[in-house]
């Protein structure tokens, strides 16, 4: 016999299927859940190593999110994957499709008529995300020798899955550096990548000056973890990378020996982006670029009566905390003689800790100017811990 009940539940399952395949879906919401641990799924549009996929992030109701990608996207598996939802919006640019199933099982389809028409005229516009991950080049290719050391890349440069994030975000790094290469040197670089880690990032910005640019580079990564250090100092050997020097020290006692045109940082965590951003700058660094990780120390001491309203809410707290921290940074930079800005590292959706902190040496100081703002910065600081 015929199941009347699934034929909606299976007509969106083709039709989404039609939509994805004309590159025109935004994202499919797959809410009201039979599971009763989850609170709702999302599927979005990925491009991996030049494979279309969908991405499904599912949100648990213990606030953890679990990602799962589905290649070869069919018509079976997302029906199966829509059964398990009495709500689903699919949100596309030829119109949003909407699912209801009722708790007595009664199906409802809205929107889909429009959709297929439009489908079949065929006079739609891409999905702007779909046809940017498509179309993104990259400055490194994930074919570099020290990508596929540190297990960015396998041995024919496919960026691994689980890597994609981490392969974007230090992209990303250098295409910041590249917006400033003008107010570096242009034959002789000294660098200092400071809380170093792993490395990921001191190695690609070594090879975007010395590969790319032909520059010659003298580069200095330092961390706490001698075991990070050891190995990354290896591994800089058997590539050839002769001018990248790792120190295990604590960067606060560290002193430069080479003036610093460029001083970077990722994720060092708390008040550790504080000591990297003191230091570059006691040091006259030309450019700075650092993303900060997390933001403790002011979420702490906060007493501030004024903003109360806010900081008695704990999630409200930490958040006003992150970007009351890195204005005070910037606004401290300000005030050494630095233009700076607040950018965007990546895709939120690839990591929360996002924010990039830029600093512009500038050449023509106005000693006037530099008073207001440490004055701005002190009265600030005082306000927000309640010394005034």
């Amino acid at each position: 016999m015929k199941n009347v009940k699934s034929e909606p539940r299976i007509a969106l399952s083709s039709l989404a299927i039609r939509i994805f395949d004309a590159n025109a879906l935004k994202k499919i919401i797959l809410s009201k859940p039979d599971a009763t641990d989850e609170v709702k799924s999302v599927l979005t549009v990925k491009h991996i190593s030049a494979e279309k996929v969908l991405q499904l992030e599912t949100f648990s109701k213990d606030n953890k999110a679990y990602h799962r990608n589905i290649k070869n996207v069919n018509e079976i598996e997302l029906n199966a994957l829509f059964s398990g939802y009495s709500q689903i919006n699919v949100v596309s640019t030829v119109g949003d499709v909407q699912y209801m199933r009722s708790k007595s099982g009664k199906e409802t389809l809205i929107g889909e008529n429009k959709v297929n028409e439009k489908l079949n005229n065929g006079n739609f516009e891409i999905a702007e995300k779909s046809l940017n991950n498509k179309v993104k080049q990259y400055i490194l290719s994930g074919n570099e020798d020290f990508l596929k050391k540190l297990g960015v890349s396998d041995e024919n440069g496919r960026v691994r899955d689980k890597m994609q994030a981490k392969f974007r975000q230090i992209n990303k790094f250098i295409e910041h550096i590249e917006s400033v290469k003008d107010k570096l040197p242009r034959d002789e670089i000294n660098i200092y990548d400071l809380c170093c880690g792993k490395s990921y990032l001191s190695f690609a910005v070594y090879h975007y000056f010395k590969c790319i640019l032909g520059m010659r580079v003298n580069m200095i990564c330092v961390d706490l973890k001698a075991d990070v250090i050891e190995y990354c100092s290896n591994l800089a050997k058997r590539i050839g990378f002769d001018s990248m020097e790792f120190v295990c020290g604590d960067i606060m006692a560290y002193e430069m020996k080479l003036k610093p045109h460029l001083v970077i940082s990722l994720h060092a965590c708390d008040i550790a982006t504080d000591i990297v951003l003191n230091k570059a700058s006691e040091n006259g660094a030309d450019v700075i670029l650092s993303t900060p990780c997390c933001h403790h120390e002011l979420n702490h001491k906060l007493n501030c009566d004024t903003l109360a309203f806010v900081s008695k809410h704990s999630m409200l707290r930490q958040k006003m905390c992150d970007a009351l921290t890195d204005a005070l940074r910037l606004l401290k930079l300000e005030s050494l003689g630095y233009k700076v800005d607040a950018l965007e590292l990546i895709d939120p959706e690839d990591t929360p800790k996002n924010i990039m902190l830029r600093a512009i040496k500038k050449k023509k100081l106005d000693k006037e100017k530099l008073n207001q703002l440490k004055n701005e910065y002190e009265q600030t600081r005082r306000f927000l811990l309640g010394e005034q």
